[in-house]
């Protein structure tokens, strides 16, 4: 009794020795197919080495195995033949499906071993097989209750396959499962690597074309703000204009209106982006049609009112009602959108110094004097696009020889340091009341003043400036007059 207790005991550590050696090499093979380039040619590999390992364990002279998916279709097999077409692959393993070995195993779900094929139906002859088959051993590789693969040993002569061997093939099943579930899992997840970086690739590029595609929006963009900006005489314009992103909302403008009057324009358009940069060319051009034409008088006189002085030329008046027809416009041709802007429109006679405006809900300019700021241009008018048929009033300012009137967007004051702290209305303040000589003076005092504020944070808005300064040695002329 001992002696057979022993005898086992050894057939037994002999299995699980022969068992981990499998296990070794399929390790082995696993590591070294891992790098394998598509899903197919891993699994095929792990195919070629799972056959190896078990014609080494149990002498068999060839095997055919038949991997096998989540929905019992065989994707692959290795067939005793060689090559065969698809077509002709496909009929040979329905047959051994259908009526062979392998089904009656794939049937069972048990090891199938047949000691002479000659005297047991399990067996399927087919035509013109390459090679002769006596005895036969098909072992199911099962992960947990699915079928991952069905392996048939062959050999040329009866009884070359024992119980010993199909046990040690049972016992080997679970290594051999395990690896084509892991270089399944390892190939999808390779494809998924490789599907992700070319996705990346495609996103870079895409995102390298709209970046080109910006940058021509941008060029397009800085072309619709003044390349020279008109300096009438005893007069200076300075502007400064720092968008967030490649494309901006806002915009300036200064240009020559009839009656040789000056048209002085600031403006933010609500939202950021390519929309706002479309709907700012818009406002810009109908802004610069409008003030030029020769005849609004069709236009409602309800929409422009205000109480002007007698010094307040027509062309002035006139150039300012292209903000009510800017607006209607824009609100029934475009209200969808939803997009509106608020606008600063100067109409400036530079021979008086006289400016009638309209500030359509934009954030006042400043007159700032010798002495610091004088007044505070505050809306007269709503948002320009937001609805039709809107009121809005004309006001009047007399610029005096030295002042200087600043008008800005509020990405000035809404700027924030590293910390997100606003810059707020209270610093830009405090700046203007430094006495400052010129509108470019004042401008670059500002900016240094701005950027220490933001420091190295991101720019959330874009910044954008104009400042109109009526020089001194105007009054010193009229003096000498």
């Amino acid at each position: 009794m001992e002696l057979e207790s022993l005898r086992r005991e050894l057939a037994t550590l002999k299995s699980e020795k022969i068992a981990l050696e499998a296990q070794r090499k399929l390790l082995e093979n696993f590591v070294e197919i891992a790098r394998s380039p598509a899903e197919a040619e891993t699994l095929k590999a792990t195919l070629e080495k799972t056959l190896e390992v078990s014609t080494e364990l149990t002498n068999a002279e060839k095997g055919s195995p038949f991997l096998v998916d989540s929905n019992g279709v065989v994707t692959d097999c290795i067939l005793v033949r060689g090559d065969t077409t698809p077509e002709e692959r496909s009929r040979l393993v329905g047959s051994v499906l259908d009526k062979g070995l392998a089904g009656w195993v794939n049937l069972h779900r048990q090891v199938g071993l047949i000691v002479d094929t000659a005297h047991d139906n399990r067996w399927l002859t087919l035509p013109n097989e390459p090679y002769t088959v006596r005895s036969a051993l098909a072992v199911p590789i099962l992960r947990g209750e699915e079928l991952l693969d069905l392996l048939t040993l062959l050999h040329s002569q009866p009884g070359r396959f024992s119980s010993e061997a199909a046990e040690l093939m049972q016992a080997t099943s679970h290594q051999i499962a395990l690896t084509l579930e892991n270089t399944r899992l390892y190939a999808k997840l390779s494809n998924s690597y490789r599907s992700l970086d070319k996705a990346k690739q495609a996103v870079e590029a895409y995102s390298e074309a709209l970046d080109h595609e910006l940058e021509k929006g941008r060029q397009i963009q800085r072309n619709f703000l003044p390349i020279q900006i008109p300096q009438p005489p005893n007069w200076e314009i300075a502007t400064c204009f720092f968008p967030a992103l490649q494309v901006s909302g806002d915009f300036y403008d200064a240009f020559l209106l009839p009656g040789e009057c000056l048209g002085l324009v600031i403006a933010d358009v609500c939202d950021k982006g390519v929309g706002s940069a479309l709907f700012m060319a818009l406002s810009r051009s109908l802004i610069r049609v409008f003030s030029g034409e020769s005849s609004l008088h069709d236009l409602p006189t309800s929409a422009i009112n205000g109480k002007m002085q007698a010094a307040t030329d027509a062309h002035q008046i006139n150039a300012l009602k292209a903000v009510a027809l800017t607006n209607d416009y824009i609100a029934q041709e475009h209200g969808e959108e939803g997009m509106f802007a608020t606008v600063f429109f100067g109409a400036l006679d530079p021979k008086t110094g006289l400016l009638a405006y309209i500030n359509a809900g934009h954030v006042p300019p400043f007159i700032v004097g010798s002495a610091g700021v004088k007044k505070r241009l505050k809306p007269t008018g709503p948002a320009v696009g937001m609805m039709p048929h809107m009121k809005f009033s004309i006001q009047e300012v007399q610029l005096e020889p030295g002042d200087i009137l600043l008008g800005y967007t509020d990405g000035v004051t809404e700027a924030q340091d590293p910390s997100g702290e606003f810059y707020t209305i209270n610093r830009l303040l405090s700046v203007l009341e430094q006495p400052a000589s010129t509108a470019s003076d004042l401008l670059e005092r500002i900016k240094e003043n701005l950027f220490i504020h933001m420091d190295k944070a991101e720019q959330f808005d874009d910044i954008t400036m104009i400042a109109v300064h009526r020089e001194e040695r105007d009054l010193l002329k009229g003096e000498k007059e």
